[in-house]
């Protein structure tokens, strides 16, 4: 019995030194960790500014790269399904959390947790190495190519990764992981893993598919990992909620992402410097900067005392909402915070000047940097300043610290002349790019195929072909041979320059000049022939491109077929299409209703009508425009009765009509006069969607085609709300009824608004009552005039107001 007691209480003890040396993620690709070098490599394991460095890697970026790649990553398709279906159910996920929005400051709660005493203390964090070799490690390599193999599964390659899993080791796995591409599949392999006999995964498994899921939208799975670990007892720090913030934050949904704070003090998590970060760094991504600087208020009340990495972020949000002031404010305060600003705090703020052209006040800073922080500009800063001044336009400015960095003995690289010469070429100062290169081969910075290639699109770019194919001559001798994208620069100014036959006759050759165009390429061509009027050539292109396994966009082959259209080549575009689709193309809803637009304009109804069944064989559903189109063809022909049945059954799809559909049925009904069959279908339109100006529209196309009776019946329609959109609509009626010589029906409106207290318009009432004088009508003129004194619109003992 004492033996037994032993063991558990050196079970335990192991188990409290575990909690004091937890395993820890891999850490993020840090924004904020490094300026040193282009392409900042990961590093192992946590860090107390882990989550809030999950964030762009390029802070003066306004095109935000890693949502961007996130976009990207949840459209494409996923190269491995594992035969069987790995979804979960997400129901949960919507409800979990406290009642309450995310506006309130009930977020900051979570602080009320913080231990102080145990802050003092620090955390230690386990570190662990060799990330990058075991991705080069055998077992690593063919796990990931049998996982590749996903399209044409076997139970046999099943069962072989089955048996790969069970030798592979926990910082394996974890490779495995993160050397997908597509990160779903990481997910569907982490949960078939997870199901198969005699596995577990590792703790450290669970961080590195947080980690995965972090740099993407894939909020859901990232959750549904964190409550996997909840649930089954694995220890949960900061950063593991973190992550989960981090995804959400990627999908735009800023709310549910602070509801992981609850859930985090639910499970008794206390918080720490890194989650404290991430959440001002999602607030401040989420246009929440008051909100942020509260919960820093807040974090330095229970102890938690904020890094660099916190006030960068809040930096960053004052720049983002050009409070610049406040963002030098708040530098200049963070030493007395006990806590120095670093050269990220100042690039952030360089950056948002020279988005706005403030290159004065980029000079005064870098002073203030060396003097007050005493940060000496290193090559890392002059590259960034230039960079910046480059994106935005300014090549003299980048060009001046071009000069004062090499005087300091600082090595600018052909990477900085390429973005001097590149915003050059984009103003068209062409010499000033040449003097460049000139002056790099001076150098001894033999300039790459980038650099050209920015030369030669700048000469095209100015109409100067010639020049760009000297040069395209040229790169060899300079040894440089010019790639696809120095091919597809040239022949972009040839097509824009109307020589898309020589252009096309160089894409033929592309062979012996051992270059292989891509799909820019044959879409450049393809334009530029199409530009021409060359639109036989331009479809045979598509042929070709599509037989080279390159696909051309949907807007591509839009175009195309507008241009066939435009010349009355509809069939021709109609075949087009349907070779396009019969290839594998991506064809649209958007292209098939082109088509029939073609025929609606050559009032071939007939082919638009069948078109629009061939799309349901095409698995292509016709869209709100798509009918809208048909509708108004078969309005203008007078053919009514196909027009309210399309609508009809454009409606029973559950499609809702859009403000153009109103303003089409509208139309082509008033023009017909079939006044009756157009309000029994917008009783049916506007149950399915409410559109406020229908009724509006409806007599004022009466008025205009001179339908007044019918105008006047619906005009209680209107005046049930009586807003200025049914004035409008009332005046246009009154003088419609003025232009036919009848004053007393414009006075009877006059009066049936002033009942629903609306004023009809003075000057036009004044028309209205001289023309009742001018008909013997004198108590009706008197008495409309009266109704303006009534409502103190004009002074009784000014007569004169009313005969202005």
């Amino acid at each position: 019995m004492h033996a037994f007691m032993a063991l558990i209480l050196k079970l335990l003890g192991r188990r409290a030194n575990f909690r004091r040396h937890p395993i820890a993620f891999t850490v993020i690709d840090a924004f904020f960790s490094s300026w040193s070098s282009r392409n900042p490599k990961p590093t192992s394991y946590s860090n107390p500014n882990l989550c809030a460095q999950c964030v762009e890697t390029n802070q003066f970026d306004d095109s935000e790269h890693g949502f961007e790649r996130v976009k990207e990553t949840g459209v494409k398709k996923s190269s491995a399904d594992c035969r069987e279906n790995y979804y979960f159910d997400d129901s949960n996920d919507e409800s979990e959390g406290v009642e309450g929005e995310s506006d309130s400051d009930d977020d900051l709660r979570v602080l009320n947790m913080v231990n102080t005493k145990q802050l003092q203390k620090g955390e230690d964090f386990m570190r662990v190495e060799g990330d990058e070799d075991e991705l080069r490690h055998p077992l690593v390599k063919e796990v990931c190519r049998v996982i590749d193999l996903g399209s044409s599964w076997t139970p046999k390659l099943e069962g072989e990764l089955r048996h790969l899993l069970r030798s592979l080791k926990p910082q394996q796995v974890c490779a495995v992981l993160s050397s997908q591409v597509d990160e779903r599949v990481a997910l569907k392999f982490f949960y078939w893993a997870d199901r198969q006999w005699r596995y577990r995964h590792d703790q450290i498994v669970y961080y590195a598919m947080l980690n995965v899921l972090s740099k993407t939208k894939l909020c859901q799975g990232a959750r549904r990992v964190l409550r996997l670990m909840l649930r089954r007892g694995i220890q949960c720090w900061p950063e593991a909620f973190g992550c989960v913030m981090i995804s959400y934050s990627r999908a735009g949904n800023i709310k549910k992402a602070m509801r992981v704070l609850y859930l985090m003090q639910k499970a008794g998590v206390e918080p720490n410097l890194s989650i404290c970060n991430t959440t001002i760094h999602i607030l401040v991504k989420g246009n929440g900067l008051e909100k942020a600087l509260r919960f820093l208020n807040r974090m330095q009340i229970v102890g938690i005392e904020p890094n660099a990495v916190t006030y960068n972020c809040l930096i960053k949000g004052y720049c983002d909402t050009h409070q610049i002031e406040d963002a030098l404010q708040l530098i200049a305060k963070m030493p007395f915070n006990g806590c120095l600003p670093d050269k990220v705090s100042y690039y952030t703020v360089m950056g948002f000047l020279c988005k706005e052209k403030r290159i004065k006040e980029v000079r005064e800073l870098m002073e203030k940097m060396l003097k007050v922080s005493k940060l000496l500009p290193d090559q890392v800063t002059y590259n960034t300043l230039i960079h910046m001044l480059s994106k935005h336009g300014h090549g003299d400015e980048a060009l001046e610290f071009l000069r004062e960095a090499e005087e300091r003995g600082f090595l600018v690289d052909k990477v900085g002349y390429s973005a001097i010469i590149h915003s050059f070429c984009q103003e068209g100062r062409i010499d000033m790019a040449k003097e460049l290169v000139s002056e790099m081969f001076s150098k001894g910075c033999n300039p790459d195929v980038v650099t050209f290639t920015t030369v030669i699109n700048g000469f095209c770019r100015i109409g100067d072909v010639d020049e760009a194919r000297k040069l395209l001559q040229q790169m060899e001798k300079h040894g440089c041979k010019p790639n696809t994208v120095s091919y597809t620069a040239f022949l972009n100014g040839l097509c824009r320059n109307g020589k898309s036959a020589e252009a096309r006759e160089m894409m033929t050759s592309s062979e012996e000049e051992w270059w292989t165009p891509n799909a820019i390429t044959y879409s450049v061509v393809m334009h530029g022939l199409r530009r021409d009027g060359k639109l036989s050539e331009a479809c045979d292109l598509v042929k070709e491109m599509v037989s080279m396994g390159l696909f051309p966009t949907p807007v591509e082959i839009n175009l195309l077929i507008q241009s066939l259209c435009r010349e009355g080549r509809v069939n021709d575009a109609k075949k087009f299409m349907e070779g396009c689709l019969h290839k594998g193309c991506a064809v649209t809803v958007v292209n098939f209703t082109t088509v029939i637009h073609g025929f609606c304009q050559k009032d071939d109804l007939d082919a638009a009508l069948s078109l629009l069944d061939d799309m349901y064989l095409s698995n292509k559903h016709p869209d709100t425009f798509t009918y809208t189109t048909v509708i108004n063809a078969l309005g203008r022909k007078g053919r009514i009765e196909e027009a309210i049945e399309l609508t009809k059954k454009m409606l029973q799809k559950g499609l809702v009509p859009s403000p153009v559909t109103y303003r089409t049925i509208i139309h082509r009904f008033c023009e017909q006069g079939r006044v009756e069959d157009l309000l029994k279908l917008l009783e049916k339109m506007l149950s399915r969607q409410e559109c406020r100006t229908a009724y509006n529209q409806v007599i004022e196309k009466l008025c205009s085609f001179g339908n007044l009776n019918e105008a006047y019946k619906l005009l209680g329609k209107i005046l049930r709300t009586a807003s200025r959109i049914d004035a409008i609509t009332c005046h246009m009626l009154m003088e419609s009824y003025l232009g036919k010589g009848i004053p007393l029906l414009s006075y009877k409106v006059a009066c049936r608004m002033f009942n629903r207290n609306l004023i009809p318009d003075l000057k036009l009432c004044e028309k209205v009552s001289k023309r009742l004088m001018l008909e013997g009508k004198a108590d009706e003129a008197d008495k409309l005039m009266l109704r303006f004194v009534e409502r103190g619109c004009i002074l009784p003992q000014h007569p004169q107001n009313v005969q202005s």
